[in-house]
């Protein structure tokens, strides 16, 4: 345990009026007391006198430091209080607006995220969330020469490439179309963010094309609608409401399955969209907060967002529940699918989040929707079925991969288009995580790592022994 009063942190809990070397009545406070008004540790107080954010003189009896008050509360008016570390300190908490989980419920910017979902297409809680203002039909659109890039560079990728791989190669190229990139300022990141959205859509392949089936043209891909010109150009504002757009749901249907879409259909699909912008700092959201806090463009922001998405533990969730859904469909019921899984020691898709005791908010409103789609019914019965019977062994809920799976069996779409809808619709939530760390301090998430490693100092490496002539590795049997 480190012996704070050895490195001048002082452990006193009482303020300073009036001291020796200051001016009488002047408020001071202890290194305690100020890490507490600022909501930081003691080792940040001496981070911000070391930066020149604050000022300290030597206590009386020369053991610690002490603050101006009124100093201290300017910094605090600055920063924004910051909340303390929780017990143990072994999670990494820091401050966001945006998503709020608490007891089952979830809320974007103090707002219920299931209603909101409910009342408002995906567009218009996305430019909410970034802005702060709710416009009624709001329509993002792509950049023609942004779109075309994306499009080449898609279809240059091998057949059996997944969507993730396509919305990757998407992003990239639609940066690489984009030469105002690296201007951070809010402005120039909503207005790429809008063009982003439909560009990494319209960059997806209709579903209708086998794996070595023709490529679409501009006319058939399922992004295609009033694109405008965007940053390169003088074309329409990528914010405007387009009563002639059917917006990122419908445009992104066609690349999820060949099924032509119903009205609710197409609406569960919408809000599940919105459902999914955000929910807190998942591992995808953490990441881009890294790469946003060393101010990379937003561009690759959301490829770092991809590259954590594509982890086993992270976007392929739902296409494992997908998977056993379907199973349970073919095979009549749920009993024999969840004995397999757990007599293979795996645990059961589709079931409990470590953020919630009960039911996921947002599997419980993509339930609700989909019980007004005739062609869910029976994936929604082995949805309950699986619930039911799994809860005879663990009692667990429904997460938001089991309601998605629901979707993706019904439609007839493939194992990843969760993921793919995953993916699509937390692209909004990084680029409004994006702006809020390009108003932090630039690389402020750089923690210090605990080394583990043989103490110094050590020998030199020897060079590897070559194998002897002949000799081969073997293999057990």
């Amino acid at each position: 345990m480190t012996d704070q009063g050895a490195h001048g942190f002082d452990t006193g809990t009482t303020g300073i009026t009036g001291s020796a070397g200051t001016a009488a009545g002047t408020e001071r406070l202890t290194t305690r007391e100020t890490a507490a008004l600022l909501g930081v540790k003691p080792e940040t107080v001496y981070a911000y006198v070391s930066r020149g954010q604050l000022s300290s003189v030597r206590a009386p009896g020369g053991r610690g430091s002490t603050f101006d008050a009124d100093e201290v509360r300017v910094l605090a008016r600055r920063t924004g209080r910051r909340e303390p570390l929780p017990a143990g300190g072994a999670d990494l908490v820091f401050r966001t607006g945006i998503t709020l989980i608490d007891q089952d419920r979830y809320y974007y910017r103090g707002v219920d995220a299931g209603e909101l979902a409910l009342r408002h297409g995906y567009e218009e809680v996305a430019e909410w969330l970034w802005t702060g203002e709710l416009r009624p039909g709001v329509r993002f659109s792509a950049p023609a020469q942004a779109l075309a890039a994306a499009r080449r560079a898609v279809e240059a990728l091998p057949a059996h490439s997944g969507t993730t791989d396509r919305l990757r190669v998407a992003v990239i190229a639609a940066a690489a179309a984009d030469p105002l990139r690296f201007d951070l300022s809010p402005a120039s990141v909503l207005d790429a963010a809008r063009g982003m959205i439909p560009t990494l859509v319209g960059a997806l392949r209709p579903a209708a094309d086998g794996p070595d089936g023709p490529v679409t043209g501009s006319g058939a891909a399922p992004g295609d609608g009033p694109d405008g010109a965007g940053r390169a150009g003088t074309g329409p504002d990528p914010a405007d409401p387009d009563p002639t757009d059917p917006g990122i749901a419908a445009r992104l249907w066609p690349a999820l399955t060949p099924r032509p879409a119903d009205a609710a259909s197409l609406a569960v699909l919408d809000t599940a969209l919105a459902l999914l912008i955000d929910h807190d700092l998942a591992a995808s959201t953490l990441a881009v907060r890294v790469a946003a806090s060393a101010h990379a463009h937003p561009y690759a922001v959301v490829s770092a967002g991809l590259g954590a998405l594509e982890g086993p533990l992270h976007g392929a969730a739902s296409g494992l529940a997908h998977r056993m859904l379907r199973e349970v469909v073919e095979r009549g019921g749920a009993a024999p699918v969840v004995a397999d899984h757990l007599r293979a020691g795996r645990r059961v898709p589709g079931l409990g989040h470590r953020l919630y005791q009960g039911e996921d908010p947002r599997a419980r409103v993509l339930f609700t929707l989909l019980e007004g789609v005739p062609e869910a019914a029976s994936a929604l019965a082995a949805a309950h079925d699986v619930v039911s019977t799994a809860a005879r062994h663990v009692p667990l809920h429904a997460n938001v991969d089991l309601a998605l799976a629901v979707l993706s069996v019904s439609a007839g779409m493939p194992a990843e288009a969760g993921e793919t809808v995953f993916a699509v619709a937390r692209t909004g939530g990084w680029i409004a995580h994006a702006l809020e760390e390009y108003a932090e301090r630039p690389l402020r998430l750089r923690p210090r790592g605990q080394y583990t490693g043989p103490p110094p100092p050590q020998a030199m490496p020897a060079p590897a022994t070559p194998p002897a002539s002949g000799s081969g590795s073997t293999h057990a049997r």
